[in-house]
């Protein structure tokens, strides 16, 4: 019944005022950038000149050179891509593409390679949550959070872009931007990729007492992908007197990609295939009503189809058809409580927002469960600012219910979040935050056939941070530094894992029996120096150390084999990147370099486990020219400059010393 007033509340709100003309700046527009300055919890941004200097090619590319990430990748142009932050794991992670989140009721997991930069203009990521108000419920239900902001037209733009380069690559691209008049706007972009994603690797294999078996070099097989994206998206301003936005989108993405598999045995080629299609139409409509309040509507619905053959006739011959349904709506409301914001420097504001979300899931398996979901999730939030003081607290309640063919089920939990943030001194803010978060168990770990267990709860994160920011602009040529430092304590409890079922170590079952404790500390070190109008210099360091730990079984502590405080699978304890722009005039020169330290295949951190360190270094140089109204860019990339061989995802190679050339024209 409250979630029916809720909306009753928005709709009577819609209707109850006529239009006029709109107020000369939005206050959405003039906040969406101050985040890194004003931000309660711990924030990355990549946008601008700086972004584009990356040597990246997806949105999962340049998320590598946050601090405390870890990048999933298996490796070439179609590999996928997953995201995991402080070790919380990639379920935990809430990836939102202009404003809404992406969704995968499935696995709960999201490939950030199939999201191309070519029309992003600003990459944000959060530990814990985002300090506004203004947002729908999802927003506070996540552990860490990404937010994929595609560009906004300013004008009139046509644009295309045409890459290629090493393993087959051909990309072109092209988008086209168009300003209706001083209310409308829309923008329309499309982007195709092939590659035979084909690279030599270097490949040794030792015998247990670490004696060099063999080295050899090969090349990876069955990496190929061709995918099509389409994407259009009208934006809007309302004709009231306050100010109000809103924007439609409709998103298309289809691919055919191999899958080149594991490296083991001594097998050197998987014909492995995915077909991939996703569809989704979403919008939102943020208006300021008064003064005192505002109100969000968000709407999505989306269908993907995902198809995985295995036609290895040595193994159990695989062709698996899934099929997702989602249906999106939100409602928030954002209300000022004190009436003058002057009064002893004091603001006191509250919000409330309501979600609804449907999920379903058809497959072509044996006694398929056919799960679908409805979950309602009601968040409340409240800040308090006074002088050098926020404040913000919020809580989020959750209730999902499963029906399947074999039955019903359900959740309900309450997760709270406190964040404190105070500026002693001018540039300077202290932050410190606590947050409890769920995830749901995806309908992989609840209903997959012979190993999912419907008996499962949600999996919790709890997460204490400590940490300050330093932001100062200076006159004369070094004009800008910005230093942050955050230290943090994460745990998972009930996490979802897979166990034997049985005494056969062939056949798995989900359990909630997992535990991780995690800790350790971000830093970020970001300067600009400009000798004169004509040189500038843009750094950016980033170092993340990291101890997370294995805490599931106390008794599981043999000093050779045991898992019990062991480093978890994949996780470094020390990593970081450096990134730097160097410009003169028309001429850029961009460095990247990334390392990441040793880590071990399992909680067991023995010989046999154990991962080396790896780096890579990546340049470019880019030629900018303009001539009356054509605007025109060349980037030579070289990426892995000294072809390093590695690995991401143990016996998944990594490509080596690869190239690309880019060069983009705009009108």
């Amino acid at each position: 019944m409250k979630t029916i007033l809720l909306f009753s509340a928005s709709c009577c709100v819609l209707s109850a005022h006529g239009q006029s003309e709109l107020a000369d700046t939005l206050l959405h527009t003039a906040t969406v950038y101050a985040h890194t300055a004003r931000a309660m919890a711990p924030n990355q941004q990549l946008s601008g000149e700086r972004l584009e200097a990356l040597n990246a090619h997806s949105v999962a590319d340049a998320l590598r050179y946050f601090s405390g990430v870890q990048l999933k990748d298996y490796g070439g142009v179609g590999g996928l891509k997953t995201l995991d932050i402080r070790s919380m794991g990639s379920q935990h992670m809430g990836i939102f593409y202009d404003g809404l989140q992406l969704g995968n009721a499935q696995n709960g997991q999201i490939d950030l390679g199939r999201f191309s930069l070519d029309n992003i203009e600003q990459i944000d990521l959060y530990n814990g949550q985002k300090s506004d108000l203004l947002q729908s419920a999802h927003d506070f239900g996540t552990s860490g959070t990404v937010y994929l902001r595609t560009r906004r037209p300013t004008g009139n733009l046509l644009r295309g872009t045409f890459r290629t380069g090493s393993f087959g690559l051909i990309n072109p691209s092209i988008l086209w931007e168009h300003r209706w008049n001083e209310r409308i706007s829309t923008s329309v972009s499309s982007e195709y990729t092939s590659s035979t994603g084909k690279y030599d690797f270097r490949y040794r294999k030792y015998f247990p007492d670490h004696s060099l078996a063999y080295d050899t070099t090969a090349t990876r097989q069955n990496g190929d992908i061709e995918s099509l994206r389409l994407e259009a998206t009208v934006f809007g301003k309302t004709r009231w007197e306050t100010p109000g936005e809103w924007h439609a989108k409709i998103y298309g993405y289809l691919s055919e990609r191999g899958i080149p598999g594991a490296i083991v045995n001594n097998v050197w080629y998987s014909g492995q295939r995915q077909w991939d299609r996703s569809v989704f139409a979403q919008g939102n409509w943020k208006q300021r009503i008064s003064e005192r309040y505002s109100f969000l509507v968000n709407g999505k619905v989306a269908h993907d189809y995902l198809r995985y053959q295995n036609p290895d006739s040595t193994q159990l011959y695989i062709d698996n058809t899934f099929r997702q349904e989602e249906l999106y709506i939100s409602a928030a409301h954002a209300f000022r409580l004190l009436p003058d914001m002057s009064l002893n420097d004091m603001d006191w504001s509250a919000s409330i927002a309501t979600d609804y979300q449907w999920n379903s899931l058809n497959a072509n398996l044996n006694n398929f469960a056919e799960p679908q979901r409805n979950t309602l999730l009601v968040s409340a939030a409240s800040r308090f600012s006074w002088q050098r003081w926020k404040l913000m607290v919020s809580l989020l309640g959750t209730h999902a219910f499963d029906h399947t063919k074999n039955g019903n089920s359900s959740h309900i939990c309450y997760t709270p979040a406190f964040f404190i943030n105070y500026a002693p001194a001018p540039g300077l803010s202290l932050r410190t935050f606590f947050k409890r978060s769920m995830r749901l168990p995806t309908f992989n770990d609840l209903y997959y056939t012979e190993v999912g267990n419907s008996s499962l709860r949600p999996e919790y994160t709890t997460q204490y941070n400590l940490g300050a920011l330093y932001i100062k602009d200076f006159e004369g040529w070094f004009s800008h530094l910005e230093l942050k430092a955050d230290g943090y304590l994460n745990k998972v409890t009930d996490k979802i894992i897979a166990v034997p079922k049985g005494s056969g170590q062939y056949r798995w079952m989900m359990m909630n029996i997992g535990k991780v404790l995690a800790y350790g500390t971000d830093v970020t070190a970001q300067a600009e120096i400009k000798p004169s109008t004509q040189w500038s210099l843009v750094g950016c360091l980033n170092y993340a150390f990291q101890r997370a730990e294995d805490r599931t079984d106390p008794d599981d502590n043999d000093p050779k084999f045991g898992t019990y405080k062991g480093q978890i699978a994949y996780i470094p304890q020390h990593s970081g990147s450096a990134t730097a722009t160097l410009r003169y005039r028309f001429i850029s020169l961009n460095y990247s370099f990334i390392y990441v330290g040793e880590r071990y295949r399992a909680s067991s951190n023995i010989l046999a486990n154990y991962e080396q360190p790896w780096y890579t270094h990546d340049l470019s140089l880019g030629f900018d020219g303009t001539h009356t109204l054509l605007h025109s860019k060349l980037l030579f990339e070289v990426n892995n400059l000294f072809d390093q061989q590695y690995e991401v995802v143990p016996n998944y190679p990594m490509p080596g010393r690869n190239y690309r050339v880019c060069l983009k024209f705009s009108w």
